[in-house]
């Protein structure tokens, strides 16, 4: 009985952000790895999908569609990196690393895939699955307001960006800092201002993943990402959105 009452509390505290039997596929060539994954996970109401290498790991997001993939660093057939970056092509699924190396330069190298997040090994589940559920917070958005700074038009519940009335295809990150900025333009926010916005205080000291991301966010809305006109660069400092948008 006292099961059911927890499992109750979780479906009501998470219906309004996350869909029960949310597709999450795994990808690790430990199974041990996989296997307690998956027995977190599924215990926290998530559909869960497995692969043990990157050639695998390509066909079930091609065939299953998953809503989210936390996907290793080292992988056989095809490394974790490359498997990010050709999903990231196709799809704006959101991507949550999954690995051993704990350097500055190596966190930056899988956020600069496109991935929205980064677990170091050891992790315990507690961490894994509230990592998981702010991703797919941040995904599928919970707000409802529309928000117009000059030739951009941003959606909080859509999830949605225009750039002079075309829709863009922005990662959870990309969004989430572009809706950030959108809420002062003009305002100077410092790389740690932004990535605690975005991510929260536990990603102090990585300020420079926001650089990775504020790149890839250009490249999408800028007309020419190397004269940027929406998001300007304060140096030394941080960045800022342009009021009116560029215009």
């Amino acid at each position: 009985m006292r099961t059911c009452n927890v499992d109750l509390i979780w479906q009501i505290a998470y219906t309004d952000h996350v869909i029960m039997a949310t597709r999450i596929l795994v990808v690790d060539d430990e199974p041990g790895i996989v296997q307690s994954v998956r027995s977190y996970l599924e215990a926290a109401h998530f559909e869960v999908l497995v692969a043990y290498d990157g050639k695998e790991a390509l066909a079930q997001f091609d065939t299953q569609a998953p809503d989210l993939i936390i996907l290793d660093w080292m992988l056989p057939e095809i490394d974790g990196l490359t498997v990010a970056q050709r999903v990231r092509q196709r799809s704006n699924v959101p991507i949550i690393m999954l690995t051993a190396r704990v350097e500055e330069d190596d966190r930056i190298a899988g956020l600069e895939t496109g991935a929205d997040d980064y677990i170091v090994k050891p992790f315990s589940s507690r961490e894994l699955e509230a990592r998981v559920r702010a991703v797919l917070r941040r995904s599928t958005g919970d707000g409802n307001s529309v928000v117009e700074v000059g030739t951009l038009r941003l959606d909080h519940e859509q999830r949605q960006v225009h750039v002079a009335g075309k829709p863009v295809e922005l990662t959870s990150m990309e969004f989430d800092l572009l809706a950030f900025l959108m809420t002062q333009p003009g305002r100077v926010f410092t790389r740690l201002e932004l990535l605690e916005a975005v991510r929260g205080d536990a990603y102090g000291g990585f300020e420079r993943s926001v650089d990775s991301h504020i790149k890839r966010l250009r490249q999408k809305i800028e007309p020419d990402s190397q004269d940027a006109r929406l998001i300007l660069t304060v140096f030394g400092v941080g960045y800022r959105l342009a009021k009116g948008g560029g215009t």
